[in-house]
This record gives C-alpha cells, sequence and structure tokens, in this order.
C-alpha cells in the first residue's frame, strides 16, 4: 500500500500543526522519499498490505485550525485505527469507540465525527452547512461577533472552550448565535455549547461544526435524544438521573441524601460533572461513545463517576458541607483517581435500563413536572423537594433520616408534598377503623 500524507510544521509546544502521522510498526519493511511541492513537503510511506490500521486523512488536512495544540494533551500511544472502521457492523464500532479505538488521532476523529453524524437520522428540514454561510454572511458580514448577543439559551450554562485558540473561541460564539436564530425553540440547553466546542476541534470550518450540532439538535432516533433542548427536558433528565442513581448507586445515594438538603439540587448538576468538568482528554473519549449511542452513554458515565467518587471518600466521609463544590472537585481531578480507560470500562459494566424504559421513566418525570407547573418555554425556575426541612418536625424519624427516606421514592413522586392519611396518636389503633 502506498500512503502519502502532508508533513506539517509542529507547534511550539511540540504537537504537530493539524495532525501527527502514524509511525510504521517496528520492524516493518519501510521507504521513504520526500519531494517538495511549492512550500510544502510530502512524505511519501511504503507500508505492507497486512497493515490495516491506517485511515485517508486527505479530507482533513484543514481540521485544526482552531486549536491551540499548546493546550492539546500529548498522545501517550500511537494511533491505531481500522481502514475499514465506518463499515463495521454497528455493535462492532460501538465496542471500538468504547476501547478507543481513535483515542490519539486527531485525524482520526477529524474524519469519522461527520460521516459518523451523518448517520445520525433528523428531521428532513435541518440548516446544513450552506445555510449556515448564508446566515452567517449576513450576520457578520459588516458587524464583529462581540455586537450580537449571545442567544438566551446559553443563560446559565457553562461554555467551556477547552484547547481551542482565542480564534476558535469566536467561531465558537458565531455558531452559538447562528444556532440560537436557526433554532428559535431552544429555551435551555446546558449541554450544547460544550458539544459544539468539542466537535469545533475536529472541524474543518465553522459550517461543518454547525452542519454537526444540528444533526444532533434536530435528531428524530425513537428513544435516542441527543441535546436537552428546553428546561423541562432537562429537569426530567435530572430526576431521571436520580432515579438511576438511587437505583445503580445506593451507598453513593445514600452519601448525598445525608449531606445534602436537596438531594435532587444536586443531581440537577449531573451534566456538568461530565462538561465542563472533565478533562478534555476525557471529555472527548465521552464524545466518542456519546455520538453512536447517544444520552444513555451520558447516564452510565456519570453513575460510574458517582460511584467512583464513593470510593474516593474517607472513612471519616466527606471533608466539607458543599457536595456540590466536592463533586465538581472531584470530577475535575479525575486522573489522580481513575484513567479513561477504566472509567469507560465500569461505565458500560452498569446493567442500566434499556433505551426505550430510560425514555419511559424520562417521560414519566416530564409528565410529573408539567403537572408541578414547570413548563417547555418558562424560564428556570428554582426547584426544591416538596418536603419543608427547616419546619420539619417528628416523633419517628429525624430530619436527615426524613431526606434519606424522601430520597428513596421515585422523583415524579417526591415532587409533591406528602399528606398524612393516618396516626396511631391521633386515630388510634383499631383496625375496625
Amino acid at each position: 500500500m502506498l500512503q502519502v500524507g502532508l508533513s506539517l510544521p509542529r507547534s511550539p509546544g511540540g504537537a504537530a500543526g493539524a495532525f501527527p502521522m502514524a509511525e510504521p510498526a517496528a520492524g516493518e519493511n519501510t521507504g521513504t522519499g520526500r519531494e517538495v511541492l511549492g512550500s510544502s513537503s510530502v512524505t511519501i510511506v511504503v507500508t505492507s498490505e497486512a497493515d490495516t490500521w491506517d485511515i485517508d486523512t486527505s479530507s482533513c488536512l484543514r481540521c485544526g485550525q482552531f486549536v491551540d495544540w499548546d493546550k492539546m494533551p500529548e498522545p501517550q500511544q500511537p494511533a491505531q485505527i481500522l481502514r475499514d472502521v465506518l463499515s463495521r457492523p454497528p455493535k462492532e464500532l460501538k465496542r471500538l469507540a468504547r476501547e478507543g479505538c481513535w483515542a490519539w488521532s486527531h485525524a482520526g476523529r477529524a474524519r469519522l465525527y461527520p460521516r459518523l453524524i451523518q448517520q445520525v437520522s433528523c428531521r428532513l428540514v435541518t440548516p446544513d452547512a450552506l445555510v449556515y454561510r448564508d446566515v452567517a454572511g449576513r450576520l457578520f458580514g459588516k458587524l464583529s461577533v462581540s455586537s450580537h448577543p449571545l442567544p438566551e439559551f446559553l443563560e446559565g450554562c457553562p461554555m467551556p472552550t477547552y484547547c481551542l485558540s482565542p480564534h476558535g473561541v469566536t467561531a465558537l460564539k458565531k455558531i452559538l448565535i447562528c444556532v440560537g436564530s436557526l433554532f428559535p425553540d431552544i429555551t435551555h440547553s446546558p449541554l450544547l455549547p460544550a458539544l459544539a466546542a468539542l466537535l469545533l476541534h475536529y472541524s474543518e470550518d465553522e459550517a461543518q461544526c454547525f452542519e454537526s450540532v444540528s444533526r444532533l439538535i434536530a435528531s428524530n432516533a425513537p428513544h435516542a435524544g441527543y441535546i436537552d433542548q428546553s428546561f423541562l427536558a432537562h429537569q426530567a433528565s435530572c430526576m431521571t438521573f436520580g432515579d438511576l442513581a438511587n437505583k445503580h448507586c445506593p451507598a453513593a445515594h445514600k452519601l448525598i441524601a445525608g449531606s445534602a438538603e436537596n438531594v435532587l439540587e444536586v443531581y440537577s448538576e449531573w451534566l456538568s460533572w461530565l462538561f465542563p468538568g472533565l478533562p478534555f482528554g476525557y471529555a472527548v473519549r465521552v464524545l466518542d461513545v456519546f455520538l453512536l449511542e447517544g444520552q444513555k452513554v451520558l447516564y452510565r458515565i456519570a453513575l460510574a463517576l458517582l460511584k467512583q467518587f464513593r470510593l474516593s471518600v474517607t472513612p471519616a466521609g466527606l471533608q466539607g458541607s458543599d457536595i456540590k463544590a466536592e463533586l465538581q472537585a472531584f470530577v475535575r481531578n479525575i486522573a489522580e483517581h481513575v484513567t479513561v480507560d477504566k472509567l469507560l470500562e465500569r461505565a458500560f459494566s452498569i446493567r442500566l435500563f434499556s433505551r426505550k424504559e430510560i425514555w419511559l421513566l424520562q417521560m414519566a418525570n416530564r409528565k410529573a413536572l408539567v403537572e408541578r407547573g414547570i413548563t417547555v418555554v418558562q424560564r428556570r425556575p428554582s426547584f426544591h423537594l416538596a418536603v419543608d426541612m427547616q419546619n420539619f418536625s417528628s416523633s419517628t424519624v429525624t430530619a436527615q433520616e426524613m431526606r434519606l427516606i424522601w430520597s428513596w421514592i421515585p422523583e415524579r413522586f417526591s415532587l409533591f408534598p406528602p399528606l398524612l392519611l393516618f396516626s396511631t396518636s391521633k386515630d388510634g389503633c383499631s383496625l375496625q377503623r
């Protein structure tokens, strides 16, 4: 096989200006020659037919223009990407993504991400790259990005920039402004800014990144959503995570319920544990599997983080009273506790509900929120448990015990205040009554 790749200049930090060329296997018979074409040198690497891990990156040479290469983590192992990876069966493709088949190849991700996203089933009329160029030309043709306010749906949402350069940060803002213009129905979406930022690292230009984000927003695959787009949908996913944590992480759930005034308030930040909580090297590995498997992956990894957090807590218990801050600090320093490969392994070892069952649970939580008065279009309201712990009194349980008991109730039922139906101190003990 004859492989031709562009030899790119290296950044001051030592990383390649776009993507490092794959090195031949040890002991392999190779021949290398260089030929100067203009200002660029062309490296010709001859490899054997048995070598099946190279992937064509000729269409990805412009990718990486938004990245500050001094911030990018250095590869710890050579990238080994199967040449026919995209033609593999879905089940095998998921396995390869979970195992990190393209974990350290910037070029591989740049090649794969748009192709994977093109396979996402979405609405017929979905804005694409051409639409972006037209809208961006009209919006930013004469005015700078700073002249345009960011969309309202970003209010209160973190906007991480990861390893983007200043040019990349400006491009990210332009993309989000255009998303707000072309998707006016989005009212609240904490995941969207981080997702756009990560995809921009591997995009050829702003238009390609916008098209990828648009397809994920407009996904209509059954029971396989990607991005929550309203406070109602986001809060329903938070409640669903609470239900899953209660079932799959009972020890961690008990720890949180015994320490926090409002368990739901802690779980309402579960998505921020992943984005922007995780370091870039971890976040992009999550993105690898997320693009293939949807939101269920995020539940898995957040549950694995919760389990690991419980293991990291000292026998004396939590060190401070702000458990939300302790969780964020733990996730930020996750590399001190577990490798990304081990984290993913533990996440996918959890015997989670099926995608359809999770969707049904989320719909039940959403219905309960609507009954409580939460709507799609309203701004983010304050959210509290139905039991007022400040004024709680009981001769049977303490306030802390009541918090724990209340946390065992499915989230959709714990929204409503409890009603006392019977008390032996008032109603007696007669079986006839």
